[in-house]
């Protein structure tokens, strides 16, 4: 079974009255070797029926039973292991007689006996062979570690030893973490060693990668997140938590005394009382927004009243990591512009609309004279539309629009992190979904969050309003390829002069702005 392809798989699935399952294992391209790596968790999700899952799981382990049965070495890596565990000192001097010919007794005399119960020396040689294997295969499995077989487009830009891009990162990431976890038979806890040794393999085969000698450390620490992300959806699994209670998970800390724990005891039962509380009387306003969110002619004094009694209770749950959807659900006015804005004011004490609209009229003339962006498509493109326009408040809003679209340009940050134009949306960090941005009669504004849509925005104006205003609403940490131009709003929105938001002279000089000539 471990040589299978996807389509043996598929036709064994059949076999088994399973052939329900035949798209999906195609889909996911589970060959024979990922079969047998399948947990109980991946298999949850793989299969939707209970009952398929079961059948499945019942048929994975019988077959690793049979294949456990006493069997010859088929391979290099099968002998050296059993040449290894013949050669722990336990068994030389029992083994010893028998090369010689010599006829000998069971390895243990007392191993059988007549009330059915196995001598503990028994017991503790077995458990002693389980840890030599154990070890044994860890260390033949980092060192001889063989990279997969990356896709076509993957291979092409290690030929030409060409610097990955972002995504191309990650889809070499997501392959070594399949790969590894394939080797260790779907577990998803590599050990330190398992983790050099992969990104030894892949730098020695390709010593490009090794950016000004930091590449080690990097590649290693996207390979670990990656690990972290896929094991995120079991981290509140029951089972879990017991593990990890049984098994540690307190390295460098101390253990509680009992009055802290009898003080822990007495916290969790207040915060328990509060929520009940809290429940009690938030209820009805989420219950209320709910449905006069679905109203065509809404009560915004209300609205706002009921919005300023439960903030509280929403920052609570922000600063608690409470998923955005379910914010979303129980808060929807949230989606509204208008709303973004308020709830930023309550915070901060700003109107982020007004000084945003007066960036971008101050700057606009400023930006698009920037050497970064001369060439830029979308100022070609505005070069071209301000010819066939004569009156001067549409060729104001239409710098103004272009302003906002190059502003990360100049700055030298990621684009793709702060508006996508005529695009697809990629990130799940906050982002602009621009649609013909210069059309005057379809050109559209939308704020993303999680790669959904958020809302709907008039304007160039708005947008950026929002997307600033979404961070700090939503507690969103901001992307690092995206902060030298979050901080230049923020510097101008705040009005403040720190180190970490630099005058804008210092910006100027930075990005090379060019001084306008009167």
């Amino acid at each position: 079974m471990e040589t299978w392809s996807v389509d043996q798989v598929c036709l064994w699935l059949v076999e088994q009255n399973l052939g329900e399952l035949v798209p999906r294992f195609q889909e996911e391209e589970v060959s024979g070797a990922a079969l047998l790596a399948l947990n109980d968790r991946m298999v949850q999700q793989l299969v939707k029926k209970i009952g398929h899952q079961a059948v499945l799981m019942d048929l994975i382990k019988r077959y690793k039973q049979k294949s456990q049965g006493p069997r010859f070495p088929e391979s290099p890596r099968e002998t050296s292991l059993v040449t290894l565990t013949k050669a722990t000192p336990e068994d030389e001097q029992y083994s010893s007689p028998a090369s010689h010919g010599e006829q000998i007794p069971s390895f243990h005399p007392a191993e059988n006996l007549d009330n059915g119960l196995i001598d503990q020396r028994v017991l503790k040689q077995r458990r002693n062979m389980k840890h030599v294997l154990a070890r044994n295969k860890a260390i033949q499995w980092t060192k001889s570690y063989i990279l997969p077989e990356f896709p076509y487009d993957v291979k092409c830009m290690l030929a030409e030893q060409k610097c990955p891009d972002h995504s191309m990162r990650i889809r070499i990431i997501e392959f070594l973490q399949a790969d590894m976890t394939k080797y260790l038979e779907g577990s998803l806890y590599p050990t330190t060693q398992q983790y050099n040794d992969v990104v030894n393999a892949l730098l020695q085969a390709h010593p490009f990668l090794d950016e000004d000698g930091c590449g080690f450390f990097l590649w290693k620490r996207a390979l670990k997140d990656r690990f972290k992300y896929v094991r995120r959806p079991i981290e509140d699994d029951e089972q879990v938590m017991k593990n990890k209670c049984k098994f540690g998970h307190r390295r460098g800390q101390t253990r509680k005394s009992l009055a802290d724990i009898r003080f822990d005891e007495i916290k969790i039962v207040q915060i328990k009382e509060e929520s009940v509380y809290l429940d009690s009387e938030v209820d009805e306003h989420i219950n209320w927004f709910q449905q006069e969110y679905m109203k065509t002619e809404k009560d915004w004094t209300e609205i706002d009243k009921r919005m300023n009694q439960t903030l509280e209770v929403r920052r609570k749950m922000i600063s608690n990591r409470t998923p955005l959807k379910d914010i979303l659900k129980m808060f929807p006015f949230l989606k509204c512009p208008y709303q973004i804005f308020r709830e930023f004011q309550l915070l901060t004490r700003t109107d982020i609309y007004k000084k945003t609209r007066h960036i971008l009229e101050s700057y606009s003339e400023k930006v698009l004279n920037a050497f970064p962006v001369v060439d830029n498509p979308i100022n070609i493109a505005l070069q071209e539309k301000v010819k066939e326009y004569t009156d001067e408040a549409m060729l104001k809003y239409m710098k103004m629009t272009a302003t906002c679209l190059l502003l990360p340009d100049v700055f030298g940050d990621d684009p793709s992190l702060f508006a996508v134009v005529n695009e697809k949306v990629q990130v799940s960090t906050p982002v602009l979904e621009v649609k013909d941005p210069f059309n005057i009669d379809v050109c559209e504004f939308s704020l993303y969050l999680d790669k959904e849509k958020l809302t709907k925005v008039d304007d160039c104006v708005t947008a950026l309003a929002a997307l600033v205003a979404a961070f700090h609403v939503f507690g969103i940490e901001c992307p690092r390829r995206l902060s030298q131009t979050l901080n230049f709003l923020e510097t101008l929105i705040f009005d403040t002069h720190s180190p970490y938001f630099p005058s804008l002279k210092e910006k100027e000089k930075k990005v090379g702005f060019q001084p306008l000539v009167t």
